[in-house]
């Protein structure tokens, strides 16, 4: 029976997320690049994700992933840049990113195929805090107060003022833990740049409840029943 393509998602991901992914090209009808809105039906036609089969029943899996510099947070990249599903390979079930982190910035990523749970993570009603370490160079004096004062972004793009912690200062270089909610485009990296500060690391610690800790680069875990628990209730 034919179905509307963003339904057969369900269980996957969102409704929106589901869309965006069509929107983008990422899904395909016998071949073709699928539209919004258009039906198929999955016994007779061959739906794919990134030229893949859709998960069918699959288990909830939650992960978290300690991503290098160097890698895309997509599944795939059409300029043949290395991406985190390289990383994930050995999960036993498809997962997918949950929001992004530059292609240069490192540190905690989830990765679910819970879509409910990818919804909540990052809309922005819902202010997930967002943490990152930060290495700067440039003219540090007084850089924490004027990160903290930076409003609005190149392009007129306004903000809510982040959390900016000293942890460590040299001569022309510091370190400082910056705490956002919305993450916008390269959000930190462009406050940095309004302030003359170069970034040299940025690599995000925490996401609402969860801590990197001291999980490898490149490797993942997935996560606890109690980390679960503690994202959904918190």
């Amino acid at each position: 029976m034919e179905t509307r393509i963003q339904k057969l998602f369900s269980g996957l991901c969102s409704r929106r997320t589901a869309e965006a992914w069509i929107t983008a090209g990422r899904v395909t009808v016998n071949g073709r690049p699928a539209a919004l809105g258009q039906k198929a039906d999955p016994e007779r036609d061959t739906i794919l994700l990134d030229g893949r089969p859709l998960p069918q029943n699959a288990p909830s899996v939650t992960l978290m992933l300690h991503k290098p510099p160097g890698y895309v947070s997509t599944m795939r990249d059409a300029h043949g840049r290395p991406t985190v599903a390289e990383l994930v390979r050995d999960c036993p079930e498809r997962v997918f990113p949950v929001g992004r982190l530059d292609f240069q910035s490192e540190g905690l990523l989830l990765m679910t195929n819970d879509g409910e749970l990818s919804f909540r993570l990052t809309h922005p009603a819902h202010e997930v805090e967002k943490e990152y370490e930060v290495t700067v160079t440039g003219d540090v004096t007084n850089a924490a107060e004027r990160l903290s004062d930076v409003r609005t972004l190149d392009g007129g793009e306004t903000i809510r003022p982040a959390l900016v912690r000293p942890l460590r200062a040299g001569r022309g270089k510091a370190t400082f833990s910056v705490t956002i909610h919305e993450g916008k485009k390269r959000q930190i990296r462009r406050m940095c740049a309004q302030c003359g500060l170069r970034v040299t690391r940025l690599r995000r610690v925490r996401e609402h409840t969860l801590t990197l800790g001291d999980l490898p680069s490149g490797k993942w875990r997935p996560l606890t029943p109690d980390e679960l628990g503690a994202l959904w209730n918190a």
